[in-house]
């Protein structure tokens, strides 16, 4: 349905996208992750013809973007990351002004406002001025703006950043509500493993412009088939431990989280007793240890050696 062709885009001698390939099957979910400044955003604005590629082409059903940008504009709604709404206007209000951009108009757009209010679940607030909204309520509307036209694509750029977790989870539900229900093809970019993993069925990382690696969950998380992953929680920071862990031949990494360490070791390598040894070494409190497969989280560290967040 949709793709991308050796999409390429330079700045000032540097190449932001570097001949990146993807594609979209009509009714897919499809995830586009990748740490900041990754090249996601540049990405997603090529395939909406917001800019023109330094070379490459994208391909909606077979017919060049960059000769006939009216064509995925008709079927495209774009969720951009900043909030783009008229604060001194109402839900309402805004909702009617993108409704009219978008070519709708008389009862056709009434409907379509309500409609998308419903999904929203801020009908009660439509007639609120939008700078009175929380973040989450602005990130919402912001989706519903992008709605009104009953797009077949929908490209959410990090729609969920800085806002509350209920927000979030809200906005999630929507998502897969659109995908699953109404067969609505998704490419959703994100620096959260966690919500690609929960919505969509084949996942691109993308790191310095490029893309890494590719495929559906398990594929990707094959990628790490023979290792596993040892979570030791610790009541605070030990840095000569993690030195030692570090240098220890039989560990291939050590990952620092917000509650200990993770380790990604071989499969079965019976590490327990000497990490255990070597937290005594450095009086280190565990309080908890546990011993699971590699997730997606792990699979970009292990490409890229850097966190997702990075």
């Amino acid at each position: 349905m949709l793709e991308t062709e050796e999409l390429r885009k330079v700045y000032k001698g540097t190449a932001a996208v570097d001949s990146v390939n993807l594609f979209l099957e009509k009714g897919e979910s499809v995830g586009l992750l990748g740490p900041n400044g990754a090249g996601k955003s540049t990405t997603i604005s090529m395939i909406a013809s917001l800019i023109a590629p330094s070379a490459g082409d994208v391909r909606l059903n077979g017919k060049s973007v960059l000769k006939h940008p009216n064509e995925i504009r008709k079927v495209l709604g774009i969720v951009p990351q900043e909030i783009a709404l008229y604060p001194e206007l109402t839900a309402y209000e805004n909702l009617k002004f993108f409704g009219r951009i978008y070519g709708l108009k008389g009862e056709a757009l009434s409907r379509r406002v309500q409609e998308v209010l419903e999904l929203l679940g801020l009908e009660d607030r439509q007639k609120d001025l939008v700078k009175t909204y929380s973040g989450g309520m602005k990130r919402r509307i912001n989706i519903g703006a992008a709605l009104l036209h009953e797009p077949e694509i929908l490209i959410m750029d990090e729609p969920t950043v800085g806002i509350d977790p209920q927000s979030r989870s809200y906005i999630l539900d929507t998502v897969r509500k659109l995908n699953e229900e109404k067969g609505m093809t998704v490419l959703y970019t994100s620096h959260y493993m966690e919500e690609v993993e929960r919505l969509c069925d084949r996942v691109y990382i993308m790191d310095h412009g490029k893309v890494i690696a590719s495929g559906t969950k398990d594929e990707l998380k094959s990628i790490l088939s023979g290792e596993e992953a040892i979570l030791v929680e610790m009541d605070r920071d030990y840095p000569e431990l993690v030195k030692e862990l570090d240098a220890d031949e039989a560990i291939l990494q050590t990952i620092e989280t917000d509650k200990g360490l993770k380790l990604i070791v071989p499969k079965g390598s019976r590490l327990l007793g000497k990490i255990f040894q070597a937290a005594e070494r450095h009086g280190a409190q565990i309080s908890n240890i546990t011993v699971q497969v590699p997730t997606l989280e792990d699979v970009f560290l292990h490409l890229t050696g850097r966190k997702l967040r990075d």
